[in-house]
């Protein structure tokens, strides 16, 4: 067991180095960046706009910096301090050189003249610059800055702002949804055929079809906007928290902030997602059972003489719930992740809606964080998926 958690540590670091590359380049070659308002606003006489003030900006994010050198940095945060390329030499995000130059006027054979740049007035050299802030790298914790969303404040903080929401929503979610989906998908395998077995079957069926911004959108319809006008028991239709007081009949006059209006806000959101999951891990609990209810050791123990409930619990669901154990530690990215549409949907500040922002404004360090964020959970959870078999099934055993 020992020699293939290290087999698979080193596989896990090969994909993740793979994922940061593909992630990186792919946000790198994306239109758009800091410098998208100054060059629609170049163009605009209303806006003195200069090319010296497009490559002030760049200079200041390092985008005037090549590629493998920004991703050294964004990674490992090397190479440190002053580099020389090409003549210009840079330390941390700004390019060394001159704040002003002194220049002289010269005059040609033709009498004609001209003036020509002698020497730095004001040379702003390595030392100058220590002080400035430079990334330490992702290996260190360090994503860099926002660009937009948070300007010039760590990447880490702007996640960690959104985090806490995401894990309620989403575990919460999660942990309603397992705990439905799991007896109700071994009920419909034992009561295979049954009124009850078509009922929720086509229910499932349903649930996993629709669009969750659809049944989003028909919450917020009906539990919120028309509930209201008819003077019914209504539910906020977006945020997490409100900003002032509302009044709900029945419950009175909710306060901002408190856990009533927390619990409110969290309803639709968590019913779209519930809805959802319930209905793909009740349809999947259901096949894998019934496929095991077929074996013949399911077969024995009953001609053995034991109860029903012995039979399935003991014999039946524990082999059903292998094939299971993957789709449940996959579900562990999404739980950081956040559900992208549903949180756009309702406005939900987590880390979904934090994706979208980052992309729609061009925050792409930030949106860069999101994606290797995922990716890391995601091949920690294929890890944490195989060693569960083993607890899950005793005959399963790595070498």
């Amino acid at each position: 067991m020992t020699a293939y958690l290290i087999r698979r540590s080193f596989q896990m670091l090969g994909v993740l180095l793979l994922s940061s590359v593909v992630s990186f380049l792919l946000l790198d070659l994306a239109p758009g960046g800091p410098t998208e308002g100054l060059r629609q606003m170049q163009g605009n006489a209303r806006f003195q706009v200069t090319e010296e003030d497009i490559k002030r900006i760049l200079a200041s994010y390092e985008l005037d910096l090549y590629t493998p050198v920004r991703f050294t940095r964004w990674l490992a945060g090397l190479p440190k301090g002053p580099i020389e390329l090409f003549g210009k030499v840079y330390f941390g995000d700004v390019a060394v050189g001159c704040a002003s130059t002194i220049e002289a006027e010269v005059v040609d054979s033709r009498g004609n003249h001209s003036y020509r740049t002698i020497g730095c007035a004001e040379p702003v050299t390595a030392a100058d610059l220590v002080g400035r802030r430079t990334s330490r790298g992702i290996l260190r914790g360090d994503f860099g800055l926002s660009w937009a969303l948070l300007r010039a404040r760590p990447v880490a903080a702007v996640v960690w702002s959104r985090l806490p929401w995401t894990l309620q929503l989403m575990g919460l979610s999660y942990a309603i949804s397992l705990l439905i989906a799991v007896p109700l998908g071994v009920y419909q395998a034992v009561r295979q055929y049954s009124r009850f077995d078509y009922a929720f079957t086509l229910t499932a069926f349903a649930g996993s079809s629709m669009p969750t911004f659809f049944f989003g959108i028909l919450m917020i319809l009906f539990l919120s906007i028309l509930a209201q006008r008819a003077g019914l028991p209504w539910l906020p239709s977006g945020d997490a928290v409100s900003v002032r007081s509302y009044f709900i009949p029945l419950l009175g006059t909710v306060i901002p902030k408190t856990p009533l209006d927390r619990v409110l806000h969290t309803i639709m959101p968590t019913s779209v997602l519930v809805f959802f999951n319930t209905a793909f891990y009740s349809r999947f609990v259901r096949s894998s059972m019934l496929e095991v209810l077929r074996q013949n050791y399911v077969r024995t123990a009953r001609a053995k003489g034991l109860t029903e409930r012995v039979v399935i619990l003991k014999h039946a669901l524990r082999n059903a719930l292998i094939p299971f154990v993957t789709v449940v530690v996959l579900a562990i990215p999404g739980v950081f992740g956040g559900a992208i549409i549903t949180e756009t949907v309702f406005n939900w500040p987590g880390m979904g809606r934090l994706f979208i922002d980052a992309l729609s404004r061009y925050d792409y360090p930030v949106a860069m964080a999101v994606l290797l964020i995922t990716a890391s959970l995601t091949v920690v959870a294929t890890l944490l998926g195989d060693v569960l078999y083993t607890l899950v099934d005793p005959r399963i055993k790595y070498s």
